[in-house]
């Protein structure tokens, strides 16, 4: 779907009929993605959606950062650039999966006009927390369409967070291929912080 036109906006009832029963998930991003994603993370530039709208990138930015967020750790899914990956796999996939996805932005920001009488991408910290407090419950089982969604973007925020180099090298501390004359393991399990991974015990 690289290059299509915008498709219609999604009213709220033609968004819940769109998520549907099962969990669609994005395939991998194409080379020319990834390329296109390194290029948005070394730059830094003001996002540039390839097929949402301004108003849903906003309300997925707000989504994947509080799924992801940043922490003492390494900075969060909003600085990873976590919106401009799914937006570049929805512009690479088709008419139906990025439906899905249109349709459930446009479900969440009915459930936060509805709860809040105001956008998803405007709720406090805590008015979010109170959403995904809720339509995180049944992870396992989704049930719901917001449920569904959930899920769907859960999976492709924790794909896209690992690919970026905020995910790779700040969050895993990966610094490439090296030969080790011996395997040594992570010291949190004598109870120490661990100068390898940089967990704490």
């Amino acid at each position: 779907m690289s290059n299509h036109a915008r498709m219609p906006k999604v009213t709220r009832r033609a968004a819940l009929k769109a998520i549907g029963t099962t969990v669609a998930l994005l395939p991998a991003l194409s080379p020319v993605g990834l390329a296109a994603y390194a290029r948005i993370q070394a730059s830094q530039s003001t996002p540039s959606p390839k097929l949402l709208s301004a108003r849903e990138f906003d309300t997925l930015e707000l989504l994947v950062e509080a799924i992801i967020p940043t922490d003492e750790r390494s900075p969060g899914a909003k600085e990873a650039r976590v919106a401009d990956y799914i937006d570049l796999l929805l512009s690479e996939s088709d008419h139906d999966v990025a439906l899905q996805w249109m349709g459930g932005l446009a479900a969440l920001d009915g459930e936060s006009l509805s709860r809040y009488a105001t956008p998803f991408a405007r709720l406090t910290p805590e008015q979010v927390d109170a959403i995904l407090a809720d339509i995180s419950r049944n992870e396992a089982q989704p049930a719901t369409p917001l449920e569904r969604f959930f899920v769907m973007t859960k999976q492709a925020t924790v794909r896209g967070y690992y690919s970026s180099e905020i995910g790779i090298h700040r969050e895993l501390r990966y610094k490439g291929n090296q030969f080790l004359q011996t395997f040594v393991g992570c010291a949190t399990e004598d109870g120490q912080p661990c100068p390898h991974c940089g967990q704490e015990p």
